[in-house]
């Protein structure tokens, strides 16, 4: 008795690779450098892309709505640092937190990728006039303000950014 094997399969993004795995939605041949685990399966890129833009739900008026909330706090936020020295590391992110759930509260929790990035940069932003003036300030112009608050206006941008696409993109942070 002989037994009969189905024809090779070969995946479809890369049509040198034989494979036997398939997409678990679309049921096209994949290989492993295609699939991508799900917790149903393995699904092509593909499928998993598209399925991704159906949890995008921004609408075009959320994008100026939350770049001017980010650019308003993140602005204020950067007023008081200069004052708080060393504290700046535990407020920080505390001004993060902030922004990303006044920024979520305006856009009505709606999702998209490029709204969190827009978000962010927006919030970055908001506190370079800040450093700018910090620099004006203690450059020729006089003012002996030294390199010390600009450090601490540095953490202040890099750690609002941080906390505040974390916090709009869903990631968590334990501690």
């Amino acid at each position: 008795m002989t037994q009969v094997y189905p024809p090779p399969q070969y995946c479809v993004f890369h049509p040198s690779v034989e494979t036997n795995l398939r997409c678990n939605r679309c049921e096209r041949p994949i290989c492993t450098n295609c699939a991508v685990l799900t917790p149903t399966g393995y699904r092509c890129k593909e499928c998993v892309r598209g399925q991704q833009k159906t949890f995008e739900t921004a609408q075009t008026i959320d994008y100026p709505l939350a770049i001017m909330i980010a650019l308003i706090l993140g602005f204020l936020g950067s007023l008081i640092v200069p004052r708080l020295g060393f504290f700046t590391l535990f407020v920080a992110p505390l001004a993060g937190t902030l922004i990303a759930e006044a920024v979520r509260l305006v856009i009505r929790r709606r999702r998209s990728k490029r709204l969190f990035q827009m978000a962010t940069a927006a919030a970055a932003l908001g506190s370079l006039p800040s450093i700018l003036v910090l620099l004006v300030s203690s450059g020729s112009l006089g003012g002996g303000f030294g390199l010390l608050p600009l450090v601490w206006q540095g953490v202040y941008t890099f750690m609002i950014a941080a906390t505040v696409y974390y916090r709009l993109a869903g990631i968590r942070m334990r501690y």
